[in-house]
């Protein structure tokens, strides 16, 4: 694999249309918001997704869910043990190399590589952590969101005994009636190089965020509720280029045409070139 060209940037505009597309456990799973009424979409959670299409594309990841397993392996320090060379070299206990733990685990594992790992389980003298290359902002919606919240029911019995079916078992969904979202993010060549994140990593990557949300529906985020509409995809030529990652992240600029947006189309998304700075890849799904 090659090495990485220069450093990435990235913006990528996402819409959600009666879904869920973030829900907080501490806050009765309603979609997650700040105290300004904006919506919001944890980098945890773009992070998974992002994971869920790595393997969808033929890739080992470390951070696996439960329902996606796909090498049979049911925790984390079972995924770590059942990779030989890196259970040889932990075993080794306080004359382990973290250098070489690191490597190792960087070769096998795709999310490894990109976002880092924190390697510290019980019953190992060895605990190592890795930094990724990969960082990825919290998304915010561009305009603030309405939550929409129903009340259901479950009209069948769970157990024998019971005469008649009752709606006895109560609960509430919640959704956002329409939010377009902002997801930024960049990869750092220093971090890659440690890492050996490479341009092949990077083109899976920009892959993986046009169809982030393929594979993804569930109850919350019924099938075709979140889409992709816009990425822009900057590759610069040097590890460390003469303008900022916030400086082009400002440069894609979102306008609402009017005071409650309820469509991609109730907004203008432009994007203003900067002096100096390398032509942005555009793609434009929707």
């Amino acid at each position: 694999m090659s090495s990485l060209k220069g450093k990435i940037d990235f913006v990528m505009v996402v819409s959600a249309t009666n879904a869920n597309p973030n829900g907080d456990p501490l806050n009765g799973n309603r979609p997650r918001e700040n105290y300004e009424g904006y919506g919001e979409i944890s980098d945890v959670c773009i992070k998974r997704k992002l994971r869920n299409r790595f393997q969808d594309l033929g890739e080992k990841v470390f951070v696996q869910s439960d329902d996606r397993s796909d090498d049979g392996f049911t925790s984390l320090k079972d995924r770590a043990d059942g990779c030989e060379e890196l259970a040889a070299e932990i075993k080794k206990g306080k004359r382990a190399n973290k250098e070489t733990c690191a490597e190792i685990a960087c070769k096998e594992w795709l999310d490894v590589r990109a976002f880092g790992q924190v390697f510290a389980f019980k019953g190992n003298d060895v605990s190592l952590g890795i930094r990724g290359p990969v960082s990825i902002h919290q998304a915010v919606s561009c305009s603030p969101v309405d939550i929409i919240s129903t009340q259901i029911t479950k009209s069948v019995n769970s157990e024998p005994g019971k005469e008649s079916k009752a709606s006895d078992t109560m609960g509430m969904k919640h959704r956002i009636g329409f939010g377009l979202y902002i997801i930024k993010g960049s990869v750092n060549v220093q971090l890659a190089e440690k890492t050996g994140f490479s341009q092949e990593d990077a083109e899976l990557l920009k892959e993986s965020l046009k169809t982030i949300f393929e594979n993804d529906a569930s109850s919350a985020r019924p099938e075709g509720s979140m889409e992709v509409c816009d990425l822009y995809w900057w590759q610069h030529a040097d590890k460390t280029p003469a303008v900022s990652s916030a400086k082009l992240h400002r440069s894609v600029q979102v306008k609402a045409l009017n005071e409650r947006p309820k469509a991609y189309e109730d907004y203008k998304i432009m994007l203003n070139p900067i002096e100096g700075c390398v032509k942005a890849e555009e793609y434009h799904l929707v």
